[in-house]
């Protein structure tokens, strides 16, 4: 009996559980993976929080030209918005096939993603277009440049998802469910509904407050 293990006796702890918590390996690679990645993530977050930062000390620095209320499409955002809220659903949905090792309903749950964040980003895509061709692009004033700043780099984001999305629908008809495509799965949903929950926050923040002010 080691001197840990008298140790834990004295102080009332149960040898067999002491020994097994002594003969504990590392943790798993997809646990350290997905730890990892969060910290990606936050680094992330903290871009954006910086982003939002400055978009709320610009919002009305407008130089005499169209605010929020002036210039944004509540019914074309709502649109958005449920198309991205829907595909968070359905990447879900994907991870959970993939955890039953599902191939057909992997595939099919990914694609539906892939369309839903399409149509997203050709929505957004509509809004800036638009709003250059009236003479409101990112130059117009420092609201304006905020705004594409922030909203165009979420959408940046979202983009390299989709091509990150499509790699791993690729990679699974050519590997299958191996467990590093496990943990790239992983990853990706992490970084999907990340990008969701800053939507959410871009909504509420940029659109929302900013017709009502």
């Amino acid at each position: 009996m080691s001197v840990t293990t008298v140790e834990g006796v004295r102080a009332g702890v149960d040898p067999h559980q002491l020994h097994a918590t002594e003969h504990e390996g590392p943790a798993s690679k997809r646990i350290v993976t997905g730890f990892g990645f969060w910290i990606f993530l936050l680094s992330d977050i903290v871009m954006f929080s910086c982003f939002f930062a400055s978009y709320s000390v610009l919002v009305g620095q407008t130089a005499d030209g169209p605010g929020a209320a002036e210039l944004f499409d509540q019914r074309n955002v709502a649109i958005e918005t449920i198309l991205l809220l829907l595909s968070s659903f359905t990447c879900g949905m994907a991870s959970i096939a993939a955890d039953m090792r599902n191939a057909l309903w992997f595939q099919i749950a990914m694609a539906v993603t892939a369309v839903l964040g399409a149509g997203f980003l050709v929505l957004e895509a509509r809004e800036f277009i638009d709003l250059v061709g009236r003479g409101d692009g990112p130059s117009r004033s420092a609201f304006l440049s905020a705004f594409f700043t922030l909203v165009g780099c979420h959408g940046m984001h979202v983009s390299a998802g989709i091509l990150w999305l499509l790699t791993m629908m690729a990679q699974v008809v050519a590997k299958g469910f191996r467990a590093d495509i496990q943990r790239r799965i992983l990853c990706f949903a992490l970084f999907w509904h990340a990008l969701d929950i800053i939507w959410v926050a871009v909504f509420s923040v940029v659109y929302l407050m900013g017709t009502a002010a």
